[in-house]
């Protein structure tokens, strides 16, 4: 074989050997930096910052959640039931009305005038009523003495008995008369919220028409109506004579509680196109906080756990295998302990059934820096970490070498 050959051999042999002595230091170096930016087991890694909790043990009220509908208790749309034309309106659109306040009048003078035609009917019925009776009484005597047939003196009773019965029909006609005098000032039937009037003075009105004066809203109590999945029937229902469960009405965050207020009704039935059930519960709402048509998170007391672990939500992960939290440990690294998770307990905690013990430290905040076994710095709620001192600084800047400086020094080690 020729010189020049074995040449371009040996070439090429020292020209792999440089790049694999190249790609393992560029390994080597890249490894390093993990370990000493905070991969386990690096003897310099700098504790991370996190917010730590301990697990607390107390009485945990179980609630079951949803979105609910506020209803009025009664609502009613006033209508007219005498045709007239409308003399005056007596409320306020807005105003609070007691039943039997005025809500309107119409004109009652062609009633008025009904109830004096049939007043006047009955008293002229009432006269001829009392002559028949006099004569009644006096064939009554004569008969005695064969002054009167006996066939006049039953067709005496007869006309007796039928004005007696002209007079009754002229009492229903005068209270019927009086009643269509009374229609002619429209009353509120409930205790409620004047909606926006219909009709203005001076309008005719005919009898139920289809729009009404107004509407009415009964708000004092006032009713919310939600749904539950039908898993949860069996915690809502009470023994028979058990206190009804307690209901709280929560703002669209869900964050304040707006009433308070007890659960009413089951519905009887269970819906089977979505699963769920209906309830009802009842407020007494005396601040007028909740208005029918509004939407409000419900929740609903349905148990009280005595004793339980609870920990922040914010401290519970979701992974693959379930949920978990970090645990710092007495070496001030961190482990990560899967958790069984009961209910909320209402005040942004969750109850914990297996997984943690009584005053086990859990990480609320900078999970995300995390690893099992990662070096931590405890620091309670509200702490700010400390500021890192300027030979910390160098001491992590030397570490952890800006990208260009990083290229720059392989390129310095693969150059010599």
């Amino acid at each position: 074989m020729s010189r020049w050959k074995w040449a371009l051999i040996a070439v090429a042999v020292v020209l792999v050997c440089v790049i694999a002595w190249r790609l393992i230091a560029h390994r080597e170096a890249a490894g390093g930096g993990m370990g000493m930016r905070g991969g386990p087991g690096g003897g310099n890694d700098a504790p991370v910052p996190v917010t730590v909790v301990p697990v607390e043990q107390k009485d945990v009220a179980i609630y079951l959640s949803a979105l609910g509908t506020v209803q009025a208790l009664n609502t009613v749309t006033v209508n007219a039931q005498v045709a007239g034309q409308i003399r005056s309106i007596n409320f306020n659109e807005g105003q609070e009305v007691k039943r039997g306040d005025t809500i309107a009048v119409i004109d009652p003078r062609t009633f008025q005038a009904a109830v004096d035609q049939a007043a006047a009917k009955k008293k002229q019925d009432e006269a001829q009523l009392i002559a028949s009776k006099s004569t009644l009484a006096r064939y009554t005597e004569l008969i005695k003495r064969n002054f009167v047939a006996a066939q006049d003196l039953e067709n005496q009773n007869q006309l007796v008995r039928q004005q007696e019965a002209l007079v009754a029909a002229d009492d229903a006609a005068l209270t019927t008369a009086k009643t269509q005098l009374d229609y002619t000032k429209i009353t509120a039937p409930i205790d409620g919220i004047a909606g926006i009037r219909q009709v203005d003075v001076g309008n005719l009105v005919t009898a139920n028409s289809g729009t009404g004066i107004v509407v009415l809203t009964e708000v004092h109590p006032i009713n919310v109506i939600f749904n539950l999945p039908e898993q949860d029937l069996e915690k809502v229902r009470t023994p028979d004579g058990a206190d009804p469960l307690p209901v709280s009405a929560l703002d669209r965050t869900d964050a304040h509680v707006i009433a308070e207020g007890t659960l009413k009704v089951i519905d009887n039935q269970i819906d089977t196109t979505t699963g769920t059930f209906k309830l009802k519960s009842e407020f007494q709402n005396e601040k007028n906080t909740l208005w029918p048509g509004q939407f409000v998170n419900v929740r609903v007391k349905v148990n009280t756990v005595e004793k339980g672990l609870v920990v922040p939500a914010t401290a519970v992960q979701r992974g693959p295998d379930g949920s978990y939290a970090y645990v710092v440990q007495n070496d001030s690294t961190v482990k990560m302990a899967p958790l069984k998770l009961g209910d909320e307990a209402g005040d942004s905690t969750i109850l914990v059934t297996s997984g943690l013990n009584l005053g086990d430290k859990v990480v609320t905040e900078g999970q995300f820096r995390l690893k099992p076994g990662s070096k931590v710095q405890a620091l309670a709620p509200g702490q700010a970490a400390p500021p890192t001192s300027a030979a910390e600084l160098d001491k992590l800047k030397q570490q952890n070498p800006a990208p260009q400086q990083q290229r720059g020094g392989r390129r310095r080690g693969g150059g010599g």
